[in-house]
């Protein structure tokens, strides 16, 4: 665990339910150990592997009411990209027009990502500021963040400022698969099962 994301998270009213609970000890050494060394809030090979692989995360960001918002981002396979070791970003796309998180981060810029690899029970949780450009305020920014030939209309660019980062444990995690994810898997066995059962067809229910 990351020694600023104690920092961040951990405020006295945490602290004081881990002290209840029986968890402060524990986290009170891993925070020490971990010491202020500020490269292990820093995006290294593993996390920036880890969100090149995903093809959506979640986004958390509070409103001036004080309510936190939660949403869904989503693109293709590694549209999240890391332009250096505290910095992320990414294209984001044309959506129901709401722009809620776009709007909160106005006021209160201060972020929270959360990246789920269901089929490998992983999760990361980031800390952050957001930044947002209209893409033709940025069109520096459109080579480092593109998309390929992803079917979507580029509204914005995004940028978040890395405070901290952490992973989670995987307990709880269901794995789950996406449909291209499982076209890998029985790849291997699609062409076995064809050529010995050409004439295959499923049998029904109510066959004698």
């Amino acid at each position: 665990m990351r020694h600023r994301f104690f920092d961040l998270a951990f405020t006295p009213a945490v602290q004081a339910e881990q002290m209840r609970r029986g968890s402060r000890a524990a986290y009170a050494a891993i925070a020490a150990a971990a010491g202020g060394d500020a490269s292990a809030d820093a995006l290294s090979q593993p996390e920036v592997a880890f969100i090149e692989t995903l093809d959506s995360f979640y986004l958390a960001s509070v409103s001036e009411t004080g309510w936190s918002y939660l949403q869904h981002r989503g693109g293709p396979v590694g549209f999240v990209h890391a332009l250096d070791e505290k910095t992320l970003g990414w294209s984001d796309f044309a959506g129901n027009h709401q722009y809620v998180s776009v709007g909160n981060t106005e006021t209160d810029d201060r972020v929270a990502l959360f990246f789920m690899d269901y089929a490998h029970r992983q999760r990361m949780k980031v800390l952050g500021h957001m930044r947002t450009y209209d893409a033709n305020s940025r069109p520096d920014l459109a080579p480092r963040l593109g998309v390929g030939d992803y079917k979507a209309r580029v509204e914005r660019f995004i940028l978040i400022t890395v405070e901290s980062l952490d992973w989670n444990c995987p307990q709880h995690i269901t794995p789950r698969f996406t449909l291209a994810e499982l076209e890998r898997l029985v790849a291997p066995l699609t062409p076995g099962l064809l050529n010995s059962n050409r004439d295959w067809r499923p049998a029904s229910r109510f066959s004698a």
